[in-house]
């Protein structure tokens, strides 16, 4: 696996250390909406001024607030957001590929989805295979895709071995494919069989769960 680090590990954790404590969260939360003295904090939550100071210092440390002097009130001071105060909060971008393949037993329903998905929400290619693929694509996904005007491929379902080479990026849908390879993949994702129900409900379940995770995989990938 190749890793990228957008800013030391060190920095983040320092940052999620001081929003582990409630008081110091709640002050950030408040700073999103705008600038606050001191005083109006100390209003806002109803706390002591030395301890909203200590907040505030501890804050200041890692650099997720700065303070501006009044431009009326010298005396007086404002404290901000600074533009990285947020950075690095949730997961960065981590991982390249070159191709994305996606993989369940029967290439007939999660890993089509999946392929179709990923090509509505990043340019890096994919493809999907199946460890023992079905004559067909399952009308239940087929009937999904229509739902929710995404268009599949026009492929049947193919045998892994037929689709994969060393450089994908491989993520297998179904837990089957997954303990049969072993570790052989980059990614799993424990989504359940809609096959098996065959109801509209069970297809429509695992498209959302595959829209979520693609949508939240897709920006930490890069084209390698």
């Amino acid at each position: 696996m190749n890793v990228e680090r957008i800013e030391p590990v060190e920095a983040r954790a320092a940052r999620h250390a001081a929003l582990g404590d409630p008081t110091r969260l709640r002050i950030v939360d408040l700073l999103t909406l705008g600038d606050l003295s001191p005083s109006e904090i100390y209003v806002a939550l109803g706390l002591p001024s030395n301890l909203v100071t200590h907040h505030l210092n501890v804050l200041e440390s890692v650099g997720m607030v700065a303070r501006s002097r009044s431009e009326a009130d010298k005396r007086r001071s404002y404290v901000h957001l600074t533009e990285t105060a947020l950075a690095g909060l949730t997961p960065g971008r981590t991982e390249r590929a070159s191709r994305v393949v996606f993989v369940c037993t029967a290439n007939s329903a999660r890993s089509q989805l999946a392929a179709a998905l990923w090509a509505t929400r990043s340019s890096i290619p994919a493809a999907s295979g199946g460890t023992h693929p079905a004559e067909r694509v399952a009308p239940g996904a087929v009937a999904a895709a229509e739902r929710h005007a995404l268009k599949l491929a026009a492929d049947a379902p193919r045998k892994l071995d037929d689709v994969i080479n060393d450089e994908d990026f491989v993520i297998t849908v179904c837990d089957n494919a997954h303990e049969e390879l072993g570790v052989t993949g980059n990614l799993h994702w424990s989504i359940p069989d809609p096959v098996r129900v065959g109801s509209e409900e069970a297809f429509d379940a695992a498209y959302d769960e595959l829209e979520r995770r693609i949508t939240e995989l897709a920006p930490r990938l890069a084209a390698h």
